[in-house]
This record gives structure tokens, sequence and C-alpha cells, in this order.
């Protein structure tokens, strides 16, 4: 939504893969009882910024700087562990749209998930931004990835060594959550 001033501009990139369609990850064995595990992201990553610009002043911006541009988190090397080990039934990237818009598209038809947005340490630039800006619950949830980056769906008996395996491959994650009965949707708890 922000313009570039003239002798500004954004740098991207993107990568692009292939895959067995029989390999592809995408919720359709995801049952009542499974679990959901996070993985911390680095900060902010790459979404929210149309909002922080407008909760803080430039002056603000600056003097946060090094933490709202934190380079994004990256989860190949500890997915790719993880996926040698453990079934990974459904994974989703926390962007865009967050905790409500990405997660459903893992669950399939009569399954909801249940997140315990207790059972991680929020960092604290989001609470900063939310009482800063006067944002509710719903939407920082929706906004911001709130300190999970990506979620995996696991069997319940292999959260805690989903949990180690990340964790030897330089990603901290928690179990944030579990699979219910539902209609697609995301209930932060």
């Amino acid at each position: 939504p922000g313009m570039y001033r003239e002798g500004e501009y954004d740098l991207a990139g993107f990568g692009v893969g292939i895959v067995d369609r029989d390999k592809v990850i995408n919720g359709r064995t995801v049952k009542k009882d499974d679990m959901v595990i996070g993985l911390e992201s680095s900060g902010l990553h790459s979404n929210g910024y149309s909002l922080v610009r407008k909760v803080f002043n430039s002056k603000e911006l600056k003097k946060r700087d090094r933490e709202l541009l934190r380079p994004t988190r990256l989860y190949a090397k500890g997915i790719i562990a993880l996926k040698s080990k453990v079934d990974i039934k459904g994974i989703a990237n926390i962007t865009g749209g967050a905790f409500y818009d990405k997660i459903p598209r893992i669950i399939p038809k009569g399954m909801a998930i249940e997140i315990d947005k207790y059972s991680w340490r929020v960092p604290t630039i989001f609470s900063i931004i939310q009482k800063k800006g006067g944002i509710e619950d719903r939407q920082m949830y929706r906004t911001f990835n709130m300190g999970i980056g990506m979620v995996v769906v696991v069997v319940k008996r292999d959260a805690e060594r989903s949990i180690r395996i990340l964790a030897q491959n330089g990603v901290k994650a928690h179990a944030i959550g579990r699979v219910v009965k539902g209609a697609r949707e995301v209930a932060i708890l």
C-alpha cells in the first residue's frame, strides 16, 4: 500500500520446486487429535508493514529498525530433516492472513484447529504494536505471525519427537494446538 520515493526500490526473490503428486503435503490425512507444531519466527517476517508504518512515526521506526527489519527465518533445513523422519500431514507458512487464513487451507472438511496462544512466548514487538495501535487480538493474529512463522501437523505421538528434530536443525518449535472436529476454521484460545 505504500509508495516508494524516486531512487528507492524493493528486491524480492522466490524459489520453485517440484514434487511427485503422491508426496504433496496438502492436509488430506489430517485427523482429529493430530497436533499442530509451531516453528518460531525471527520477528515480523514480511507481513504487517503497512500497519506498522501507521502505528510508529518515522523516529520510532528508525529506533526499532533492527527489530523491524530482521530477515525472515527460513525453515527448509528443519522441514527437510523432519520430513525424512516424521509423516508431516499438513504444513502452512504463517504469512499474510496468518493464523485465520493460512492454516484452514490444510484442514480437511469436518476438521478445525484450536491454537493455545499461551503455548509459546509472543515476542515483545507484537505487544508494543498492539498496544500502541489499539489493535484487537483477532486482527493481530490475522495480520502478524505473532512469533510463529510456520506450522506443521503431525500425529500426536510424533509431536515431541518433531520438536526435537527441528531443534537439532536450528529451529525452535512448540506444540501450539490440536485438530478437533469443526468447520475448517482456527480458534485461538
